[in-house]
């Protein structure tokens, strides 16, 4: 692997978490009976109240 397609690869996870980051404090901005709607609150771990993340491949 080149150092040019490791940055890339790390620029590229960088923009991903990033996009996850911002449209989850989008939906938390969102009225909780909204929230409820679109079942937000199922996405959060119970013991933690984090979301969960789903990591592709893992």
């Amino acid at each position: 692997m080149s150092i040019i397609s490791s940055i890339g690869r790390i620029a590229s996870d960088f923009s991903a978490a990033r996009a996850r980051y911002q449209t989850e404090r989008m939906l938390r901005d969102l009225p909780d009976d909204i929230r409820k709607d679109i079942g937000w609150p199922d996405a959060l771990d119970p013991r933690t109240g984090h979301a969960r993340l789903r990591v592709a491949g893992r």
